[in-house]
């Protein structure tokens, strides 16, 4: 058996005065979602259809309400985010610094002892996208050697071409 419905009288005159104020769909979809079982008795299937909405949709606009009344001045709290970090990014920084410190030196920075030393601190092995992530994430990024060589002139390569021997002779 379902629970009895509640009606929260006062969240009912927030979302009267919401609906009259709107400025935004969200904001007359929020006061719709709770106006529309309150007022009219209709259930969340009948509100989510006559929004245009899923029956979920409209538990979440009525729960976003809710939030708003509780705590206006604060922003919707977004899904985005780094849910799973081993290490804030303050601890990043820190654990970096010596090897920033040796790549400003002019040394050449090796993932490997890297990985190694990230796994230490943490506890736990890690993955190599792990580090690379960590240091792209403060700006750090691969260089690779060039596909040629710098003083390399394509007018003298060719001329090797054309006037090189065409057999060669073993040793």
């Amino acid at each position: 058996m379902a629970r009895p419905r509640q009606i929260d009288m006062a969240l009912v005159a927030q979302a009267q005065a919401l609906a009259i104020e709107a400025e935004t769909l969200e904001d007359l979809r929020c006061a719709q979602a709770v106006l529309l079982p309150a007022l009219l008795d209709a259930t969340l299937e009948d509100t989510a259809a006559a929004l245009g909405v899923g029956r979920a949709t409209v538990a979440r606009l009525q729960a976003l309400l809710r939030r708003r009344v509780a705590r206006p001045t604060e922003a919707r709290p977004s899904w985005g985010g780094r849910r799973r970090a081993s290490m804030s990014i303050e601890e990043e920084r820190e654990f970096l610094a010596p090897w920033t410190k040796q790549a400003d030196e002019g040394g050449v920075l090796v993932v490997s002892p890297l990985r190694a030393a990230l796994a230490q601190e943490l506890g736990h092995r890690v993955a190599a996208s792990v580090v690379y992530r960590m240091l792209a994430r403060h700006g750090w990024r691969k260089v690779a050697p060039d596909t040629r060589h710098p003083k390399s002139d394509p007018l003298v390569q060719e001329e090797w071409k054309k006037n090189s021997p065409k057999h060669w002779r073993p040793c």
